[in-house]
């Protein structure tokens, strides 16, 4: 059985890819992320996964432009988590859904799972909902407890490690937290 999975970048999927096809899942990766900022840093997770994608042969599908206004759209005024990220995310799913209909797949799913960094019980939310107003299924599983080992095998394989989720609210928080500690040890 095909299932759409919603890519978010090459490290994410290696773990993932290889827990459905052993449930005999034919993996077709979708890679949907207007939040991710700036386009550099979009563009180099772009190419990795493309790059990935041709080595594991995953068939890959990918929208064909930089479409960060849908995510400054969605996301509005909701500048804190959970909001941002419930915006973000109910935006991803929900084209990955329509993606999954139209390709006449029954069954999606998505990459955010791996990381335990993301709340997998929204994410959930926003997939099942997704599911629900495309008529297809989401497939939920945490695939979290395989982040370390894709992570080491994306480094030894010479893939890009992004350093932060993707959006610019995350970028930002990443630099606030590291000047953060520099101010607590003066």
């Amino acid at each position: 059985m095909k299932l759409l999975l919603h890519t978010c970048c090459a490290p994410c999927l290696i773990y993932p890819k290889k827990v459905l096809e052993e449930r005999d899942f034919e993996v077709v990766s979708f890679f949907y992320n207007p939040n991710i900022h700036p386009y550099t840093e979009y563009k180099k997770r772009l190419d990795s996964l493309k790059e990935y994608a041709q080595i594991s042969k995953v068939k890959l599908y990918t929208t064909p432009d930089y479409d960060i206004e849908s995510f400054f759209g969605a996301v509005g005024g909701k500048i804190e988590e959970p909001d941002r990220c419930i915006a973000c995310w109910r935006l991803r799913l929900g084209k990955s859904a329509k993606k999954a209909r139209e390709l006449g797949i029954d069954v999606f799913t998505t990459t955010l799972l791996v990381s335990p960094y993301q709340n997998k019980k929204l994410i959930k939310k926003a997939g099942e909902q997704a599911a629900e107003e495309e008529g297809v299924k989401f497939y939920y599983q945490d695939f979290s407890d395989g982040f370390r080992e894709a992570y080491n095998e994306a480094r030894n394989s010479g893939l890009y490690l992004q350093k932060y989720c993707g959006c610019l609210f995350s970028e930002r928080a990443r630099y606030l937290k590291k000047y953060r500690k520099i101010n607590e040890k003066i």
